[in-house]
């Protein structure tokens, strides 16, 4: 604990160096990613990966610049999108010709433009699961002279007594249900079946090491355990079916929480990561692996209303999900200050707590990491960049080039 303090104590000192010796003053929330630790972060991602490329997964950075920067490392190859519209942009700037849509679309103005572009549809695959999906793209268009990669979307929750752990995303469970669609889409012009996912949600989401929570750790070790087993029985399957319909570019699976255990499966041939290369608090309690935290937004102190007790600009950042105190941002340099009950993080203002609080003057900045990874730029138009002590440059976010949503 003593070394966690000062290690976030001795960081609060180096960002408030850097933003000092940038010269002019930057717009707050000064919205901040450490290239150090995004580097080491990637390296380590790729070690767990074992040799299979991964895909970065976009939602969670949002910022191209910095989807660029995890390609350029050995081990990352294409992109795991979140909107089509995104994915268009990212193929147009060139930041990747490889990217996969990892849920259904159903903007018709974004299809119009894919199935328009040879070039675009030959880059990019679209997420189904449902027939639906299939009708809604022949909506748009006039011919099938463009053929359109789309992935199949298979459901990766654990199945126990009836019941469903993990998240609801896909309605095929069944091998018979896969093959169903599978057998719609390769017998449909103008399609192709190129891949499978399965992300492990249970699995590569949820931290199995959360301090002062045993009981709940082991049970989520043991979810965790039992998914695997069910799921690398599911993918054999399904696997072993499909290849009597046709050859499969890829199938997806993990995260950054389930790399190693993913990789294990001899039927999956790529994964995906994003959260562990930013390192938000959401993944700061797992068993198989420990980020560096590399992403920070620091708020300005506006009052301070008595002893131990600041305020600061702005705050109320709060992560999608759950409702709970795990998805509010934490304070985190200097170390020592915390939310309080009553206010937690304010839309406009935020009062913290702590000893530490005394220490520190109107104007200076307080250190927050947020709950999730790539949603606090969002908020923002700019990431800074930070090299070692100095802030090297800037990045436009996803808000900053007018693609916010």
């Amino acid at each position: 604990m003593t070394r966690d303090v000062a290690a976030r104590n001795r960081l609060w000192s180096r960002l408030d160096r850097a933003v000092a010796a940038h010269g002019e003053p930057l717009p707050t929330p000064v919205t901040l990613v450490d290239l150090d630790a995004f580097d080491a972060n990637a390296d380590d991602l790729a070690r767990r990966a074992g040799g299979l490329p991964i895909r970065v997964a976009s939602k969670s950075l949002r910022v191209p610049d910095l989807i660029a920067r995890a390609l350029a490392h050995d081990g990352f190859r294409g992109v795991l999108g979140y909107t089509l519209a995104e994915a268009l942009c990212l193929e147009e700037s060139g930041v990747s010709d490889d990217i996969v849509v990892a849920y259904p679309t159903v903007d018709r103005g974004a299809l119009a433009r894919l199935v328009a572009s040879p070039s675009a549809a030959a880059r990019i695959t679209l997420m189904v699961d449902d027939v639906a999906h299939l009708d809604v793209v022949d909506s748009v268009r006039a011919s099938m002279a463009v053929p359109v990669r789309v992935a199949i979307d298979v459901d990766a929750a654990l199945s126990v007594a009836g019941r469903l752990l993990g998240p609801r995303r896909s309605p095929l469970r069944s091998v018979d249900d896969v093959v169903t669609l599978a057998r719609r889409i390769v017998s449909r012009p103008g399609f192709r079946l190129v891949g499978v996912m399965t992300y492990e949600g249970q699995v590569a989401g949820v931290p199995d090491a959360v301090p002062g929570r045993a009981a709940r750790s082991l049970a989520v070790r043991r979810v965790k355990a039992l998914s695997l087993g069910q799921l690398a029985e599911r993918r054999a399957a399904v696997a072993a079916a499909l290849r009597e319909l046709t050859d499969l570019d890829f199938w997806n699976a993990g995260g950054s929480g389930s790399l190693a255990e993913s990789a294990a499966d001899p039927v999956v041939t790529e994964l995906t990561a994003g959260s562990g290369l930013l390192a938000p608090t959401l993944f700061d309690h797992y068993r198989s692996f420990t980020p560096r935290p590399a992403a920070f937004f620091g708020l300005p102190v506006t009052r301070r209303p008595g002893p131990g007790v600041v305020t600061v600009h702005g705050g109320g950042l709060i992560a999608s999900g759950p409702v709970g105190p795990d998805r509010a941002p934490t304070p985190w340099a200097p170390a020592g200050l915390a939310l309080t009950a009553m206010e937690g993080a304010g839309e406009v203002q935020t009062p913290l707590r702590g000893e530490v609080a005394d220490r520190l003057r109107i104007g200076d900045l307080v250190w927050f990491r947020h709950a999730k990874s790539g949603e606090p730029f969002e908020h923002t138009s700019t990431a800074w960049l930070l090299a070692g002590d100095r802030i090297s440059g800037s990045a436009p976010t996803y808000r900053g080039l007018g693609l916010a949503g």
